[in-house]
């Protein structure tokens, strides 16, 4: 085969070429710092690099979420508290009630107060996390009392959960439907003891006998009993608080293992590549300088 000059021109036209090709696509990944600017230039980087890209947005959806477990178990606790606060009032006030030294009107205002925090209980069983009621089960739209009545038709004692891993679900709320509901029977019936216009007057032993503990006559709905209940739920809270912090410390492993293998599989080799860059800038020189002796003069140069 016959090689003529403007074959040897053509050729090194197309190497020349190839040579600024291979140059600019190392200028795109120093300067960008990823191994790819499309997904043409290494299909194999491209598609394991949407996986890990989605693996961190579940991860990052994973955190949304429990942060709103967080919320709501705060609040949880914190609204649990303040009714375990309001039983100590509680018993100071019947404490001092049972002494037979008491007037009826001493009485009347223990009652009083007693009322007041029965309705003060009603408004921490109505505790809402945004738009939502805590304590409702399911029917987070509904209160748990309306007008000093339980809404036992629009509220349940179902769990809400929420994903915070792939497939582990938590609950977040405290099903209070009857543990408010048992609380404010237990108010009421306090209330009635207390009533200085009850016929006859409850006798000492009687109002007593709602404080529990070591009476002999303590029932399932004293005092003690409500508040054992109310410190049972706390537990239960907090015991799901320190799983969310074991889950919360779960899911930053996962984020820092899948952002590692992320930047392994992206991100450029600076010293690799900038070495390349050199090395091909000075093959290209090379190619430019041999060209330029291989072009052979024209017949017109010949001529001058």
């Amino acid at each position: 085969m016959r090689v003529t000059q403007s074959m040897l021109s053509n050729n090194m036209l197309l190497n020349l070429n190839n040579s600024y090709g291979k140059m600019s696509k190392l200028q795109d990944q120093i300067t960008s710092g990823s191994k790819i600017t499309r997904p043409s230039d290494d299909p194999v980087v491209a598609v394991k690099g949407m996986g890990y890209r989605r693996d961190l947005g579940q991860v990052e959806q994973y955190t949304r979420n429990m942060n709103e477990v967080n919320n709501w178990l705060d609040t949880s606790d914190e609204s649990l508290n303040q009714v375990g606060e309001q039983m100590k009032r509680v018993r100071e006030l019947v404490i001092q009630a049972a002494n037979d030294t008491n007037t009826p009107d001493e009485r009347a205002k223990a009652k009083a107060e007693i009322d007041q925090i029965r309705k003060q209980i009603q408004d921490v069983a109505n505790t809402k996390v945004g738009d939502r009621y805590i304590f409702s089960g399911t029917k987070t739209g509904q209160p748990l009392f309306i007008n000093g009545t339980l809404n036992n038709a629009n509220v349940n004692s179902e769990d809400v959960k929420i994903e915070v891993y792939d497939g582990i679900q938590m609950t977040v709320n405290t099903a209070g439907m009857d543990l408010f509901k048992s609380v404010d029977d237990m108010m009421g019936k306090i209330s009635d003891v207390l009533d200085p216009n009850r016929i006859p007057l409850a006798t000492s032993d009687e109002i007593s006998s709602t404080l529990g503990g070591v009476t002999s006559t303590s029932t399932d709905d004293d005092i003690t009993t409500m508040h054992n209940k109310i410190l049972e739920t706390q537990a239960d809270v907090g015991a799901r608080q320190n799983r969310v912090e074991l889950m919360e410390n779960r899911l930053s492993i996962r984020e820092i293992s899948v952002t590692k293998q992320l930047s392994n599989n992206e991100d450029v080799d600076y010293s690799k590549a900038i070495t390349e860059m050199v090395t091909s800038e000075s093959i290209h020189q090379a190619a430019l300088s041999v060209g330029a002796k291989i072009i052979q003069q024209s017949l017109v140069d010949f001529i001058r």
